[in-house]
């Protein structure tokens, strides 16, 4: 409808939440298509250790921006949003409902509300500060961005590299607080309407899955996949080879540890890569939190959503 913004439905929630079975469910539902929001499976070769759909939970259901780049090729929100943008349009020309569904905030924030304005990345002053990341520690780099930007440090949690590395990065270019010119953007570049439903376990149930889903991932060959990669000759300085699971494995290939060690620190990694997860989606005000296994309830929401009974 002229002047109206697009529908968009969001399906998002921590790894291991039933957030694939849930939207195939309701894209069959809804005569729908899936646009992907995972940020490791639109990497190609890397299936087991993402949790990609399979072959078989595809059919029927048309998804998008799976196997899009190969893990040596640069791919970041921003890719994601030019890329993702023109897709949901393509599926509103067609008169279909589209399923945005993965567990990458950032992503689904990009596409749903623009992205920040800041300078380009510098390869020396980045090098720099993974260096000093490496020799003098996490602490370090994180006591400085409490100095410089007491803000962004509430807000990040201490160990996650990238972003502290980021936020001082931005800083040292522009001589700002990475934070204030958030503030200013404010995302508020919103072409979509957005339900945005996120699934909701309980923390040892989701816990639970966790562990059970690491262990099923050597079973389906994490393994043999890391290998294939590797040999590929796919770098382990890469960003995709240092996600979870590939680089848990990598160190078993490397003699660092054994199967059961890897598979213990995989869980361990992926409770807490959980736990950041849900953070980052309590901090939404829109996040409408439901449980996987609401089916009825999830389908209901969605209707009223498009105007429709369910």
């Amino acid at each position: 409808m002229t002047g109206e913004k697009q529908k968009v439905v969001v399906i998002t929630g921590p790894t291991a939440s039933g957030k694939s079975s849930l939207a195939i469910d309701l894209a069959l539902h809804f005569g729908a298509e899936i646009v992907n929001a995972d940020s490791m499976q639109v990497y190609r070769g890397m299936d087991v250790g993402t949790a990609k759909p399979t072959t078989t939970e595809r059919r029927g259901v048309l998804h998008h921006l799976l196997d899009v780049a190969d893990p040596d090729e640069d791919f970041d929100a921003a890719k994601y949003r030019s890329l993702g943008t023109p897709i949901l349009h393509d599926i509103a020309s067609k008169n279909k409902a589209s399923l945005v569904v993965g567990g990458t905030g950032l992503y689904i924030k990009s596409l749903l509300s623009g992205l920040l304005e800041c300078p380009p990345a510098d390869p020396e002053l980045r090098d720099e500060l993974h260096r000093t990341w490496e020799v003098r520690g996490p602490a370090y780099l994180f006591e400085r961005l409490k100095t410089f930007d007491p803000e962004s440090a509430r807000k990040i949690h201490p160990h996650d590299r990238l972003r502290v590395i980021r936020a001082l990065e931005v800083h040292y270019l522009t001589h700002q607080p990475f934070s204030s010119l958030v503030r200013r953007h404010g995302f508020k570049d919103q072409p979509f309407h957005a339900l945005k439903i996120c699934l909701q376990v309980d923390r040892p149930q989701l816990y639970d899955r966790i562990d059970r889903r690491s262990v099923s991932m050597i079973e389906a060959g994490l393994v043999a996949e890391t290998e294939r990669l590797l040999m590929k000759g796919y770098t382990p300085d890469l960003k995709p080879m240092n996600s979870l699971g590939y680089r848990h494995i990598r160190r078993f290939l490397d003699g660092e540890y054994d199967l059961n060690e890897a598979i213990r620190q995989l869980q361990r990694d992926t409770r807490r890569y959980a736990k950041r997860q849900v953070t980052w989606f309590r901090a939404d005000p829109e996040m409408i939190w439901m449980k996987p296994d609401d089916l009825a309830g999830v389908i209901q929401k969605i209707g009223m959503f498009y105007g429709k009974s369910s």
